[in-house]
C-alpha cells in the first residue's frame, strides 16, 4: 500500500466515523476546558527501575469522550494507560513521577487508595481474562467480591453489566456456566461487564481488540460508542483505521513522548507534526 492510499483511507475512515456517519453530534473540540476534562497527567515521568518509559505527559482525559493513544510498540502507550489507574505501580521496581488528577485530586497522594482509584478507573486488558473457575455470573461480580462491595441485588447487578456489555442476551441462559466456555469476543465482554459492574467513571482499555477476530472488534467498536454516552473512555491501540472510527481524539506518543494530541480527524488528515504524518503514513511504526 502506497502512503497516500494510506493518508486517503485514514481520511476516510475519519471522516466516516464523524459528523458524515454514525455520530453527528459529535462534538468538535479545539480545546478541552478545565470543566470538561475528567482526568488529566501533569509532568507525567514513568521508570521502570532506572529506564525511563515516559517523558514528561501534559495530557487532558476529556469527560464522556473517547481518547485514542496511539503510536509504534515501546512508545510508552501502555505504561501511560497503566499510570492512569496505579497498575503501573504494581510491577516492582516501577515508579512514576508527575501527577495524575482525577477531578483534580492527585492519585498517588499518599492519602489515596490505590484499591478505591482502581473503582473508578477501571481497566480492560489487551487478552481476555476471565476468571477459569468462576461461572459467567461469577465473573462479573469479581471485582465486586474482591472489593468487598455488597450489592442489595447482584442477580439485578449481573444482568445490568452484562446489557451494558452487550452479553445478555447471547449468556442469560448459561449464566452457570465457566466464563473460558465463551469465544474469545464474548470473553472480552464479559471481561468489560465485569469492569462495568464496579461502576466507574473512566473506563481504560488497553488493545481490547488486538487478539479479536475482524466480527468480534466490530462489536467491541459499536460498544465503545454506545458506552461513551456514558463513561469517559481511553483506548490503547495499533491500528489507526480503528482509532479513527472510536475516538473523539487521539494521542501520539512515539519514544516515550506526547508528539502530538488533537481532535481524531484533525490528527489523521492534517497532523501538525512530522512525525505523525510519517507514523499515519507508515514511513514507520
Amino acid at each position: 500500500m502506497t502512503d497516500r492510499t494510506n493518508v486517503v483511507r485514514l481520511r476516510d475512515t475519519a471522516a466516516d466515523s464523524g459528523e458524515l456517519s454514525r455520530d453527528a453530534s459529535r462534538p468538535r473540540l479545539e480545546k478541552p476546558d478545565a470543566q470538561s476534562v475528567k482526568m488529566r497527567t501533569v509532568g507525567l515521568r514513568a521508570f521502570y527501575g532506572d529506564v525511563q518509559v515516559l517523558k514528561a505527559i501534559d495530557l487532558p482525559i476529556v469527560e464522556r469522550q473517547v481518547t485514542a493513544v496511539i503510536g509504534p510498540s515501546g512508545c510508552g502507550k501502555s505504561t501511560f494507560v497503566r499510570s492512569l489507574n496505579r497498575m503501573h505501580e504494581v510491577v516492582p521496581g516501577a515508579r512514576i513521577e508527575g501527577q495524575v488528577l482525577l477531578d483534580e485530586r492527585d492519585i498517588y497522594a499518599r492519602d489515596v487508595d490505590p484499591v478505591r482509584v482502581r473503582r473508578r478507573v477501571g481497566m480492560v486488558f489487551q487478552k481476555p481474562n476471565p476468571f477459569p473457575t468462576l461461572s459467567i455470573r461469577d465473573n462479573v461480580l469479581a471485582g465486586l467480591v474482591l472489593n468487598r462491595v455488597r450489592v442489595s441485588d447482584p442477580d439485578a447487578l449481573v444482568e445490568k453489566a452484562l446489557r451494558q456489555a452487550a452479553l445478555w442476551d447471547e449468556v442469560k441462559d448459561v449464566l452457570a456456566r465457566s466464563g473460558t466456555s465463551l469465544s474469545g469476543g464474548q470473553q472480552q465482554r464479559l471481561c468489560m461487564a465485569r469492569a462495568l459492574a464496579l461502576e466507574p467513571e473512566v473506563l481504560l482499555m488497553d488493545e481490547p481488540c488486538s487478539a479479536l477476530d475482524p466480527i468480534a472488534t466490530a462489536r467491541v467498536e459499536e460498544l465503545i460508542h454506545e458506552l461513551r454516552q456514558s463513561y469517559t473512555i481511553v483506548v490503547v491501540t495499533h491500528n489507526m483505521q480503528q482509532a479513527a472510527r472510536v475516538a473523539n481524539l487521539t494521542a501520539f506518543f512515539y519514544m516515550g513522548e506526547l508528539v502530538e494530541y488533537d481532535r481524531t480527524d484533525t490528527v489523521f488528515t492534517r497532523p501538525k507534526e512530522r512525525r505523525t504524518e510519517d507514523y499515519i503514513t507508515g514511513r514507520f511504526g
